[in-house]
């Protein structure tokens, strides 16, 4: 029996619902969703195996004009999406025109491997505007097959990852049968408590944070972390921890019901506030938390 495998990777602007098909596809909770842009940071992998095929799906963030290094480096992860795909995913959604980054639509246009192109969130949408977008996009994107789907509702996504399989090329699995993602653990603690955050603080606070798991210790039934959250002011570190500490309660109680679920164990979660001055521009300070690729 043949074996497929390769890597599929997901590419649009912000808030088009990359991470939430990608999620889909995979089956768990691997990337942030919330309303916000720029809710992806990191390249991410997600592992999806049969019998006979293995797809490595990529979300990366959504594409952006960088305005400071942070965002310079996650375009970083937008370029590398481009270099090593077998299946190339670009995801518009209703009402969109183009991508935001003409340099990015071009190299689509000109590939030479297979590109999906998935019309999102036809679930807000009436016929005749359907139509309409699949025929603007149709001429946009002549090299594309194009499929219209809802990936929070559901719809054509089953149809779209039996196509991903059908061009993947004869290839032994890249990764180990068992592994759900390239991620290792305490990501999925930082990116959790993030989530809280770009959910419940508003303007720039949640794009000022990042989050750093300093101790993780697995026992038999529980599993006790220590995370720091790292703001570049004061200001901001007051604004996390809120009125006698309420604000940053609510992150860790929501986050610790999330992460419970996702290891399956009890979770013990300390949370800490540190004023990191500028760490988006500094080259140092990315490269700690794993933005330099």
């Amino acid at each position: 029996m043949n074996h497929k495998a390769g890597f599929v990777n997901i590419i649009g602007n912000p808030n088009v619902g990359k991470s939430t098909l990608m999620n889909a596809f995979v089956g768990e909770k691997l990337s942030i969703i919330t309303s916000k842009a720029q809710t992806t940071r990191h390249r991410i992998l997600g592992i999806v195996n049969g019998d006979d095929f293995q797809v490595v799906l990529s979300d990366t963030p959504g594409i952006i004009k960088p305005a400071y290094e942070l965002q310079e480096s996650m375009m970083g992860f937008v370029k590398s999406a481009f270099e090593d795909a077998d299946v190339l995913i670009y995801m518009v959604e209703i009402g969109e025109q183009e991508l935001k980054d003409e340099a990015f639509f071009n190299k689509i246009k000109a590939s030479k491997i297979p590109v999906l192109l998935l019309l999102n969130k036809i679930d807000k949408s009436d016929q005749g505007q359907l139509e309409a977008q699949v025929q603007l996009w149709t001429t946009k994107v002549p090299n594309a097959e194009i499929y219209p789907i809802s990936a929070l509702e559901g719809f054509n996504v089953k149809e779209v990852f039996t196509r991903i399989i059908d061009l993947l090329p004869d290839s032994p699995p890249f990764y180990p049968k068992d592994q759900l993602t390239d991620k290792p653990e305490r990501f999925f603690i930082n990116e959790t408590i993030r989530e809280k955050i770009l959910l419940h603080y508003k303007k720039e606070i949640p794009y000022a944070v990042e989050v750093d798991t300093e101790e993780f210790f697995e026992e038999e039934k529980i599993i006790r972390i220590r995370s720091v959250i790292m703001v570049e002011r004061e200001t901001q570190k007051g604004i996390i921890i809120g009125h006698k500490g309420t604000a940053l309660k609510r992150v860790g109680v929501e986050a610790r019901k999330d992460l419970e679920q996702f290891f399956g164990k009890q979770i013990h979660l300390e949370l800490y506030v540190k004023v990191n001055k500028n760490w988006r521009s500094n080259q140092n300070q990315l490269k700690r938390f794993g933005y330099n690729n």
